[in-house]
């Protein structure tokens, strides 16, 4: 029976030290991974609904462009900045601006099958550089999996959630490109970094 409780704690105390430096290297690295973006997107998703929205824009720039979609909805593009990595990440909010949910249109993901068996999200979405005349798409992982917000159907009356997708970077000389979500109109924003 001793030696039971021993095992068992021994798991127990393994188990821990496993957790515990999980959660160690985390906090070393700055969170890692995917992690990495989401406390960001996360405290600009609570700044961007209802009143809060106004100390954001006291606090930052203007956005880079607010496109008005299909039932009520609203997509905030907030910053477009180039990685040393070769791509542009885009980052910004959907709300949801109209008194009742919403149901976010499939077009949204656009009409690329691959994209469409990832399930719902804005793989649709396009970067044109109008100066080089090149359209960019939104990127893929290994798995053909769009590298931009998934997994949302609904949104509720004045709720917003932070959104991000990559693309690949244009040359270092576009700065500014058009952005193009199907069912928004298109609107102009540029490129930082």
């Amino acid at each position: 029976m001793s030696m039971r409780f021993t095992a068992k704690a021994f798991r127990g105390m393994a188990a821990l030290a496993v957790v515990s430096g999980l959660a160690l290297g985390a906090t070393a690295c700055g969170g890692g991974g995917d992690d990495d973006k989401k406390p960001q997107s996360s405290s600009s998703a609570s700044r961007s609904g209802g009143s809060q929205q106004n100390t954001q824009e006291g606090q930052a720039d203007e956005p880079l462009a607010e496109l008005k979609g299909p039932s009520g909805l609203l997509l905030r593009i907030t910053s477009a900045v180039r990685d040393s990595g070769g791509f542009v990440t885009v980052n910004g909010a959907l709300k949801n601006d109209s008194g009742t949910e919403a149901v976010i249109p499939s077009a949204l993901s656009g009409n690329e099958t691959e994209i469409i068996n990832n399930g719902l999200s804005l793989g649709g979405a396009t970067l044109v550089d109008s100066k080089s005349k090149k359209r960019y798409y939104v990127l893929r992982d290994t798995e053909g999996r769009p590298l931009t917000t998934t997994g949302f159907s609904t949104l509720k009356a004045g709720d917003a959630i932070d959104v991000f997708l990559q693309f690949p970077a244009p040359p270092a000389s576009s700065t500014d490109v058009s952005f193009q979500l199907p069912l928004f109109p298109s609107g102009v924003i540029k490129i930082s970094g």
